[in-house]
């Protein structure tokens, strides 16, 4: 299921493309293209769906979240 997505980490923050590599109802898997500094609280936005999410684990370019 990989589709682009994109990380909102705030109002002045750069958009940091990703792709979507899991989805459930209770969290995601996304994978970034190059490395980006996080922060534990973000914005996931993939198609028209936006969603509030928390870091959960970082592994190379992959991470893990929960909404």
């Amino acid at each position: 299921m990989s589709s682009v997505a994109k990380i909102l980490c705030g109002p002045k923050a750069p958009v940091i493309d990703c792709m979507l590599i899991d989805y459930s109802a209770g969290g995601a898997c996304l994978q970034l293209h190059k490395y980006a500094d996080l922060p534990q609280r973000f914005e996931v936005l993939y198609g028209t769906t936006r969603k509030r999410c928390r870091l959960v684990w970082k592994r190379g370019l992959r991470i893990g979240v929960t909404f």
